[in-house]
């Protein structure tokens, strides 16, 4: 039988692999042949879903060859900026079932808003292709467990944009966390304040801007008039598309809370906070906010403020593990311990050793991509460091933090069940509603 393409591409990878050489090591005119590229779709351009293909263009066996986007503009300029650095060929779409029909394509990456991306997603393994899906996985609970389960039936590799996942200091804090050096771990906070947010100023409705599918942006969320606030980066403050802060910053930082801790669902969650910062803004999501997960033996707590940088730790973000030993602060830029101290015999000791703080070690993004194309040369869906049944955990936690405080209460979670316990409100929030004739994913 004749080899296909992409059964070539994991087979010659393999056996480099097997000599110690990693894809991308090599410069692509010298070894890389058209043949054994491999070609990427990027589906939603505008933000992190080109800021993932450039980092995916360090690697030289790796080449975009279409981009979708539903505003004309994006791929057009995404175009131009492509062909400053590579000369091949790029497709562009509207509409990203055109795109997924491509045959040459062999994976995906979904940059668009939080309420695409299980659909797309489904539709993309579906037609073949391996997935880089950015976080948070999905904009409901309900749609995370469909995103895993679809994981598992098409069997490909699917990477979630939780790139922390794949820093080293973080996993280094992580060894040291669950090596008990800490002491019994009582209490974990986990944090973001964003300093450089300031109000959205209220605007009128609006004329879709020219060349915007407005109709196809809108997909399976309601229908209403086109306003510019809701519109490419700020779609991220309005429950019809997304979480705010809570999903956005909060699934990175619960993500390495919860894998550390090795729990993934509370017993219980409650939350308060509200627009406090900037009233009467146009945003909907909270601005402030505290929520308290409760797991066996240990809290979390989930904080986060606009327009103030001042955050736990003298940090604008990160995770806070305190144990009865000493506390492990961590965030994008490294980790410190602070010990706790006592006294034996007259003299004042610390409780644990005394280690040097740890900094960060090299652009984490570009190996968290680099670790989602090995998986595909490797054809293995484990080798992926945040997969769906990954994502989901963190995105499942930060949106019962968003239905406590929607809902006002204190709400109880049923794992077995996957609902909450005596309440139909906070269940009902789990589900997912599509709209304008687009259907929920089966599987």
């Amino acid at each position: 039988m004749k080899a296909t393409r992409r059964k070539f591409i994991s087979q010659s990878s393999t056996a480099l692999i097997g000599l110690g050489v990693l894809p991308g090591m090599f410069v692509r005119s010298a070894v890389t042949p058209p043949s054994d590229m491999m070609k990427i779709g990027v589906i939603g351009a505008n933000g992190m879903g080109w800021a993932n293909m450039r980092s995916l263009l360090n690697m030289d066996d790796v080449e975009c060859i279409a981009i979708c986007d539903v505003d004309r503009s994006v791929p057009e300029r995404r175009k131009k900026h492509y062909s400053d650095e590579r000369s091949n060929p790029v497709l562009l779409y509207r509409d990203y079932r055109k795109l997924l029909e491509n045959k040459e394509i062999d994976a995906v990456i979904i940059g668009t808003p939080d309420h695409w991306h299980c659909r797309i997603m489904v539709d993309a393994l579906d037609a073949g292709k391996h997935v880089y899906v950015e976080k948070p996985l999905a904009n409901s609970v309900e749609e995370c467990y469909i995103m895993e389960k679809a994981a598992k039936k098409y069997n490909k590799v699917v990477q979630v944009g939780q790139w922390q996942r794949s820093g080293t200091h973080y996993q280094h804090a992580i060894d040291i966390v669950q090596s008990g050096d800490l002491g019994k771990i009582r209490t974990v906070k986990v944090w973001a304040y964003q300093g450089w947010m300031k109000p959205i100023p209220v605007k009128p409705d609006s004329a879709p801007p020219e060349g915007v599918d407005y109709k196809m942006w809108l997909g399976p969320a309601p229908m209403r008039p086109f306003n510019p606030n809701r519109f490419h980066f700020n779609f991220r403050w309005y429950w019809d598309y997304a979480g705010g802060l809570m999903t956005d910053w909060g699934v990175h930082e619960i993500d390495i809370a919860l894998y550390a801790m090795q729990v993934s669902a509370p017993k219980s969650v409650t939350a308060t906070g509200g627009k406090f910062a900037y009233p009467d803004d146009a945003s909907e999501t909270p601005d402030t906010l505290q929520t308290v997960f409760e797991y066996d033996g240990f809290t979390m707590l989930w904080e986060h403020a606009t327009g103030i940088n001042g955050g736990n730790y003298g940090r604008t973000e990160g995770i806070a593990f305190i144990g009865n030993n000493g506390t492990l602060v961590l965030n994008r830029q490294g980790f410190e311990i602070i010990p706790e101290e006592e006294t034996r015999d007259g003299i004042r000791q610390f409780k644990m050793p005394d280690i040097p703080d740890q900094s960060r070690q090299g652009n984490y993004l570009d190996l968290h991509t680099r670790n989602f194309v090995e998986a595909i040369r490797k054809n293995d869906p484990a080798y992926a460091k945040c997969p769906p049944s990954t994502g989901s955990t963190a995105a499942i936690n930060a949106h019962m933090g968003n239905i406590a405080y929607r809902t006002g209460k204190k709400i109880h979670w049923d794992d077995e069940r996957h609902e909450f316990k005596d309440d139909t409100e906070a269940t009902g929030m789990i589900s997912a509603k599509y709209h304008n004739g687009w259907e929920l994913p089966k599987i």
